[in-house]
């Protein structure tokens, strides 16, 4: 298992929109990026980022509703990512065991291990593979794989208050897909929700089907994101401040960015008004912690709006602003001068009180 655990490590991919986030994974051969549709529904392109290459922005090329499938551009690599298989001649039994895989932003590498319990038809006439491995929200899109390494299924929801009940798309439907997918020529297609056919924009005729009509939604053609509110001032603070806020989004009302050597996550809570901007600097020492300890409360004293703390092992500089204060000339003073000092802090508290450089995951 730990070999195609490591393999699967290079190929997952980590997908976010400005309404939500989740998990997909690359083939190789077909040079596409699988997912779930309801993880990128609504988006023209979506933000992706992969161990074998930076964050960036692909287009979605092929939108299915039926079931719950889409495919992504393939992405710009950096290195030469392995080549995963699907096994679409297997057939799986009860009680054969599988691994769900994801890696959704902001949370590490996820490996659920678990059995098939089973097929049912849940949705739309389709046999879904009933598994036990707890799947968590952010593992939409991701493969289900058996004990060869071998993709069996794209993990697609779970049943809430359900004792581990996840539910997996049979790799079958995938293959079929693809295979669709290409005999159009890829690229902007749908599948229609009435007559099942993959169509493209060259056989779609005025947004309605060519082979029934229906009213079709090529990805190519949904209205871009606008953001409105509070989250469109932090957008234009973002903007101001330098950064590429289309590849800063990172979830509904959430954005993250680099700064020098710090990473800073924006999150604007609706309920309750605030918008939180948490730099993380560094992470605590093995040893020796007390120094660290007293630095950070002597800081925290004088340090006005911003606040120095622990998270686990992270130490974090925080920003809170009530969004009724919050507006392009506070905004920008206050996050210039969070930028400032997480740049300052992180450096001070490695070199001076031997804090550890956090390493990505």
């Amino acid at each position: 298992m730990a070999d195609f655990i490591d393999i699967y490590r290079d190929v997952i991919i980590q997908i976010a929109t400005p309404y939500s986030t989740g998990t997909g994974f690359f083939l190789k051969d077909r040079n596409l990026i699988v997912t779930n549709h309801h993880v990128v529904e609504g988006n023209r392109s979506v933000i992706v980022e992969g161990a074998k290459f930076k964050k960036q922005l692909v287009k979605v090329c092929y939108a299915d509703r039926k079931y719950d499938l889409a495919f992504l551009q393939g992405p710009t690599m950096e290195a030469e990512p392995p080549e995963i298989h699907l096994g679409v001649s297997k057939t799986l039994r009860e009680r054969d065991p599988v691994t769900a895989i994801g890696h959704p932003f902001g949370l590490k590498f996820s490996v659920k291990t678990g059995i098939v319990s089973g097929a049912r038809e849940i949705m739309n006439d389709i046999p879904y593979l009933h598994i036990d491995a707890a799947l968590n929200p952010g593992n939409s899109g991701g493969p289900l794989v058996d004990n060869d390494g071998d993709v069996v299924g794209v993990n697609t929801f779970i049943i809430r208050n359900g004792d581990n009940m996840g539910f997996s798309l049979p790799v079958t439907f995938l293959h079929d897909s693809l295979e669709a997918y290409q005999a159009v020529g890829g690229d902007n297609t749908c599948r229609c929700t009435a007559c099942a056919n993959v169509v493209s924009e060259k056989t779609v005729d005025n947004g309605f089907c060519s082979f029934c009509g229906n009213k079709v939604e090529l990805p190519g053609l949904v209205d871009e994101y606008e953001p409105t509110g509070v989250p469109r001032t932090i957008e234009t603070l973002i903007t101001r401040t330098g950064h590429d806020v289309t590849l800063s989004r990172c979830g509904p009302n959430c954005w993250e960015i680099k700064q020098g050597s710090a990473k800073i996550s924006i999150t604007y809570h609706e309920k309750t008004g605030l918008m939180v901007a948490d730099a993380v600097l560094c992470q605590l020492p093995q040893q020796n912690i007390k120094p660290l300890y007293e630095y950070l409360l002597r800081e925290n004293y004088h340090s006005g709006e911003r606040t120095l703390s622990v998270h686990e092992q992270d130490i974090l500089l925080s920003l809170l602003i009530y969004d009724r204060y919050l507006n392009e000339e506070t905004g920008m003073k206050s996050l210039q001068e969070l930028f400032e000092k997480a740049d300052y802090y992180d450096n001070i508290l490695v070199e001076q009180y031997g804090a550890q450089w956090k390493v990505a995951e």
